[in-house]
Order: structure tokens, then sequence, then C-alpha cells
């Protein structure tokens, strides 16, 4: 039955696809508006300072070429695979894009997946200039290195930021590690895990959203939130990133430290998150329960645990992992997918910027990717990526 909710959903996402690609031009989805149908960016809208205020640019281009590539996978119709070729020559320029550290978020759903789907060189030669770019990104300091989160490396602003989604643009540059045969992107996304755990991660395990570091010393000059309620409340979908990026750090590094630690990040979601499995828009949020929710985070969990799962050396804590993983896709089937046509994306009630009046109860691009890259895991394991190797628990 719950074998048939995921084959199910994917089909959905293969139909409302290709519906869309013949509506949108050129252009890329990122969020429902209140009627249920998309806004578009074009992929080549770069991220930058305008005057005081930071824009993030379109750092969904790359996630709907991943929902094509799904969508190729569980059909084997062939204008899928088409469309996310044309698709991404539009993406390809943003590889040599140096403002953000969302080219992780850019690339790794696009060209990489699409190497693994065709095993065409030309899309992994992309996916590591835009590893590049985002290894050079590193900041030295005398606490240790980080990877700056937003704006050009000259700008002082942008060279101090640092944010918790940087934890799930890491697996660009593991993957560029074993392409380039090139030790030095592990090091450079280790450094910034590490430099992260200790900056973002609270006593009780939750997280910080972004912080601002003194160039001169390396510590924390500022922790803040840019899409959350307040600066020390837990922003849901933070979270879900850094459950996300520290398993795939185990995963790189072979290191169950960076494992345990995800698994603690997860039962604090967990937690907090309740028997509905999907959490408010910020769990700290005064006006819960009238509050919005946001599926897009249980979607990033689901996939980090399906990973956990595989990656863990106890097959205890292994199934438990996975059973939670798959009771998020029950919930997210059953009682948020967007089986209308009027709705054109996958996962209802989603939140990408309630303090900005943006996305806020829609479906949201990066929601409805991981969703689907969860349920490749789930029903379609290593066609979109491949499976993690199980971790050796050493004595």
């Amino acid at each position: 039955m719950t074998s048939k909710l995921f084959l199910d959903a994917l089909d959905l996402n293969a139909k409302k696809v290709l519906e869309d690609e013949r509506k949108i031009g050129l252009d890329f989805p990122y969020v429902t508006t209140p009627a249920g149908a998309w806004d578009v960016l074009p992929a080549s809208l770069s991220a930058g300072y305008r005057g005081e205020n930071w824009s993030h640019g379109n750092w969904f281009c790359g996630f709907w070429v991943g929902l094509l590539l799904a969508a190729y996978l569980r059909t084997n119709d062939e204008r899928y695979l088409n469309l996310a070729e044309q698709r991404l020559l539009l993406v390809a320029p943003r590889a040599t894009d140096g403002n953000t550290h969302d080219i992780g978020f850019i690339f790794y759903p696009s060209a990489v997946a699409a190497y693994h789907v065709t095993g065409q060189a030309r899309y992994a030669e992309v996916a590591a200039t835009a590893a590049e770019q985002l290894r050079r990104r590193l900041i030295m300091t005398p606490k240790g290195s980080y990877i700056s989160a937003w704006g050009s490396l000259d700008d002082e602003r942008g060279r101090r930021s640092s944010a918790i989604d940087t934890m799930a643009n890491l697996p660009l540059l593991y993957w560029a590690a074993k392409y380039k045969n090139d030790a030095s992107f592990t090091l450079a996304a280790e450094a910034h895990a590490i430099m992260t755990r200790a900056a973002f991660i609270r006593h009780d395990m939750s997280t910080y959203h972004a912080v601002e570091y003194d160039l001169v010393t390396g510590e924390r000059a500022r922790e803040f939130t840019f899409q959350g309620f307040a600066d020390e409340s837990c922003w849901p979908r933070g979270q879900a990133w850094a459950i996300y990026g520290y398993t795939r750090t185990a995963e790189a590094t072979g290191k169950l430290a960076y494992l345990d630690l995800a698994e603690q990040l997860a039962n604090y979601f967990l937690k907090r998150t309740g028997p509905a499995l999907v959490p408010f828009w910020d769990f700290d949020d005064p006006a819960i329960p009238d509050a919005p929710i946001d599926t897009s985070a249980s979607a990033i969990v689901a996939s980090a645990l399906l990973d956990m799962a595989a990656l863990h050396p106890d097959p205890d804590k292994a199934g438990y992992w996975r059973q939670q993983a798959l009771d998020i896709l029950d919930a997210l089937c059953a009682r948020h997918l967007a089986s209308e046509n009027s709705h054109r994306g996958l996962l209802r009630h989603g939140c990408y910027s309630k303090p900005h009046g943006q996305g806020v109860d829609s479906a949201v691009m990066f929601g409805d990717f991981f969703f689907v890259e969860a349920l490749c895991s789930a029903a379609l394991p290593g066609k979109l990526r491949a499976v993690p190797n199980r971790l050796t628990r050493l004595i």
C-alpha cells in the first residue's frame, strides 16, 4: 500500500511537470500563487544585495530539472529526459556564479543527477565548475573555516555571512571530491560542517538560521534569522537543512560522529513536530496553532532519514529511521498532495518565507523536489542518485 502511494505521487509529478512545461516558457517555477498557478523566474537571475537588502535570486531552477529527471526515471518516456537536457542549457551558465552558496542547490539536483542518470560527462563538467565556485567561498579564520552564504566575496557583508542552509549545499562538494579525485572539496565542506556545529547548534539541539562571524577572530559576532520568526526561535526548515547536511557529511567522510549529530537534530525535529509529522513554519511562533505549516521541511527530513537509515550500522536504528521517513511520506501523500489540476505544485502547504509574505501556504519548488527525491529513494532506490553505503562502527 505504501509503495503504491509513493508511485502514484511520482506519477502525479510526471503528469504535472509535462503539463507545466507547455505553459511556463523559458522561466522556472518557484512558488504557487493563492490560485494555485506557478510564479516563475528566469534561471539567469543571480543573487545579490539590493541596497542594504539581500535578494536570493533564482536558486530553485535546478530543482525543476530534478523533477523532470525523476519523471523520466518513473516513466521511461524520453520526452522528460529531453526536457531536462533543454532546461539544463538554461541553468548551466549559473555554474560560474560566484555570488551565492545556493549554487549547490542549483547543480546537485540538476547536473549531478543528469550525470548519474545518463553517464554523460558534459553534465559532470558543469557540476564540477559549480563546485569550484562553492569551494572558493571558503573563508579562513583563526577558529576554523566556513563557506560564505551570501554575496560577492569582495563585499565584507558576504564574507561574514553564514547560513544553516549551506549544510544542504555541501553534497555538491562531496560529489566533486569523488569525481575530480580531489580531497580539497571534502576538506572545505567538512571544515564548514565543523564550524557550523560550534556556531549554529544550541545545547538543546535546535539551530540558528544565520550567523555573522568576526573575520579577524572567527568568533560568532551575531546570530539571527532571515526567514524564521525570531533570532532565538527554531526555524524547522533550517533544522531540516542541518539534518540533511550532517547526514550527507557522515556519508562523505565515513565519520559516525556526524551521523550521531544528525540523529540528535532529527530527534529534536520529530519531538517538536509531533504526530502530525509536519511542523508549523516556525516551532516558536506564538500564534500556534493558528499559524501556517511547512510541508517542505518534512520532505527534506524524510529524504535525510532514508539516507540515515541506509548509513546506520545499527540495524535496529536503521529500521527506526526508515520507518520514520516512510511515516512522513505517508502523511505527505495522504494529506498534503495537490492532486487537483488547479494547483500546479505537488505538495500543498509549503512556506517559503512568512516574514516576507512570499510563498506562504503554497507549493514551493524545493519542497516538491525533496519530496520527490525521498519518494525515489524509497520506491526507486539508486535511480536518481546512488544509495549510501552503510557505515562501519569501529570498536
